[in-house]
């Protein structure tokens, strides 16, 4: 330990005013550089009038910027609570602040994160502005809904199932329009078959004799209660949701107040069919005038993904100096482990970043696809493994992305043929290259017909 701070003590400081916080659940650990204030250490209790205690210690010793890892979710009204007051916060990695061996104290802690900022060493995790990070929070909290949703809808099925209302092998979706009026009517004390099978959707495909059938159940009334509870929750988070689409629209119009409207006309939707679970208002429309780029043109990519994608990333993706830091954020790209010249290990990195989880579904769903991005994923499927190649093509979809939002290009499919004819060339090419080098050469066999 003694040997480490004596190297760095030779590094060039970069921040002279640079502080350190060590985050915790209860107190917080603040460390600065001795000579701008007698104390060099002092700890803050979590309440709130402590925080602005701390912002107003650290403004007056003339401190301007702090560094903290990322500590659970104790770091965020502190971080908010400094960034209000002026000082530039370093929201740092836990890997890249990792102590060294030996004492592990609050105080040490605080004391060597303020030690590699002040050298530079400490590199910013992103956080969006706060508008974005609002937007950000509607969108967590809209998907939390969703997943309760989710629960309550197994609930009902299980229910249904006890009941012997086999609704589900029938339909799809069990919260369709035809099978959520059905299950609000046996809830309201409908029982008939017949007044339930008047309920379907003249575009269902179902038989109204298969339909009849099948509602015909065992109404118990545990199980009844149980169904009616159900939906009773279901629809409560549905309400969540519709409250949710509010706020970010709310939040959409904010943004947007500043931008002018787009010369250019937003083109034609590739899909005309509605998204499940999606937003209640015209996303195309809204993320058009904030981007100035339809996102929807890049195949994987829908409204709502879109819309996800921004408000994780923000407008402005400069922060990341290309394409490849970009993937490389995402933990798309190849890992880079290597020892004495040897590679040890290539695997992307393991991540809880939301986008790429996002980025593998749109991946999968794009290799069924008659599209480039399809015939890749195929290629590369058959090749090296579906696993490799979801990770390859999201990787793919995340730098299209990126050329639109930072540089305004359009996406435009060249389609499969393009693509596989494009690749035959550039294997050819690849032969006769290896072929030459081995004092050969190669001819096209001309088949007869």
């Amino acid at each position: 330990m003694a040997k480490i701070k004596r190297q760095l003590s030779g590094m060039p400081v970069v921040y002279h005013r640079a502080g350190g916080i060590d985050i915790g659940s209860r107190f917080h650990v603040v460390s600065i550089p001795p000579d701008l204030s007698e104390k060099a250490v002092r700890t803050f209790q979590a309440f709130t009038s402590d925080l602005h205690s701390m912002a107003d210690w650290l403004v007056e010793v003339g401190v301007t910027t702090v560094a903290m890892e990322s500590t659970d979710v104790y770091w965020i009204p502190v971080y908010e609570i400094l960034e209000d007051r002026g000082l530039v916060v370093i929201l740092a990695n836990a890997r890249d602040a990792k102590g060294v061996p030996g004492r592990k104290t609050d105080v040490n802690d605080a004391q060597w994160l303020q030690k590699l900022h002040a050298y530079g060493l400490l590199k910013a995790s992103f956080r969006p502005d706060r508008q974005i990070s609002a937007l950000r929070s509607y969108m967590r909290q809209r998907e939390r809904h969703l997943d309760y949703c989710a629960a309550h809808i197994q609930h009902m099925h299980k229910v249904l199932t006890f009941m012997n209302l086999q609704l589900h092998h029938v339909m799809s979706d069990i919260t369709g329009v035809t099978g959520i009026k059905i299950i609000r009517a046996i809830v309201s004390g409908q029982r008939n078959p017949q007044q339930l099978t008047a309920m379907r959707d003249v575009r269902r495909k179902v038989s109204e004799a298969t339909l009849f059938t099948a509602l015909t159940g065992n109404f118990q009334p545990e199980h009844l209660f149980a169904l009616e509870q159900a939906l009773l929750l279901y629809d409560f988070y549905q309400y969540g949701v519709h409250d949710c689409d509010e706020k970010i629209t709310e939040i959409l119009d904010t943004l947007n107040q500043s931008k002018p409207m787009p010369e250019a006309s937003l083109p034609k939707p590739r899909h005309k069919t509605r998204q499940p679970n999606a937003l209640n208002f015209n996303v195309r429309e809204a993320l058009y005038r904030l981007v100035r780029t339809d996102l929807t043109q890049i195949h994987g990519i829908g409204p709502y993904l879109a819309l996800r994608m921004v408000s994780e990333c923000g407008t402005d993706l400069s922060r990341w100096r290309s394409a490849k830091h970009f993937t490389s954020w995402l933990t798309l790209s190849p890992g880079n482990k290597i020892s004495d010249g040897k590679v040890l290990s290539s695997h992307s990195r393991k991540t809880n970043n939301r986008i790429t989880a996002h980025l593998r579904l749109a991946a999968t769903t794009v290799g069924r696809t008659n599209t480039a991005l399809g015939a890749f994923y195929r290629r590369l499927s058959a090749r090296i493994g579906k696993a490799k190649a979801v990770t390859a093509t999201a990787r793919k979809i995340a730098i299209l992305f990126y050329n639109a939002m930072r540089y305004g290009i359009d996406y435009r499919d060249p389609g499969s043929n393009h693509y596989e004819q494009q690749y035959r060339k550039h294997v050819v090419k690849n032969l006769h290259q290896r072929a030459a080098e081995f004092g050969f050469s190669l001819h096209e066999i001309k088949r007869v017909s």
